[in-house]
């Protein structure tokens, strides 16, 4: 069965380029992306996963650990990390899992059959301290995905966990969002004394809460 927001993320062990981890273990209290590639040594994923570790201190700025995973053995992985550094210019510098026997890729439903049998979708788990689901992403092998996004919708996962607000289309951190129709407007004089704007009775934008 599909894993669902708000469903606990397995936990798994497994082998890695770091190392062998046990998933919780590694991830602690931070929040984590896990993301899955198809394949080893194939185009779309070596410039995804050197744009990631590009990335890695905006990662790190908001406490979440990455950690990737294709179906080949750490061998392999090691021998494509140069290809990764050669392409990109970025050294790895996150743990990329092993998954040669599909376990931890049948653990989180990442091989759709319709599309390949062999090889997993590109996959996206957002997991939160808690070890929740908070978000899931599919993309087909042939699309590479937008980490500005993923960025994106963390510092809103992240904003959003914190406070009772939710954020409008398009959003970028620094600009206004909205006060969740649960908070009455006796109460959101409280929480946002500073006043909003209220566009109809139920989309009231206030500048972001720090």
């Amino acid at each position: 069965m599909a894993l669902r927001l708000g469903d606990d993320a397995p936990n798994f062990t497994a082998e890695t380029t770091e190392g062998t981890i046990d998933f919780y273990d590694w991830k602690g209290d931070s929040w984590a992306v896990l993301f899955s590639h198809p394949k080893d040594f194939t185009p779309v994923c070596t410039t995804e996963l050197g744009r990631v570790a590009a990335l890695k201190p905006e990662f790190d700025k908001r406490n979440v650990k990455v950690i990737g995973l294709s179906v080949d053995g750490v061998s392999d992985h090691e021998g494509w990390a140069q290809d990764i550094e050669d392409v990109t210019g970025a050294r790895l510098n996150f743990p990329l899992i092993a998954d040669p026997d599909k376990k931890v890729s049948t653990l989180y439903d990442m091989i759709h059959p319709a599309a390949s049998e062999t090889t997993t979708v590109r996959s996206v788990f957002v997991i939160g301290p808690d070890n929740k689901i908070k978000l899931t992403l599919t993309y087909p092998a042939s699309t590479g995905r937008n980490f500005d996004e993923l960025l994106r919708v963390i510092d809103s996962l992240q904003l959003t966990a914190k406070h009772q607000v939710a954020t409008p289309a398009d959003w970028k951190q620094g600009e206004d969002v909205i006060i969740v129709p649960a908070v009455s407007d006796e109460e959101a004089k409280e929480k946002f004394p500073e006043g909003w704007d209220a566009k109809k009775p139920y989309l009231r934008l206030v500048k972001q809460p720090s």
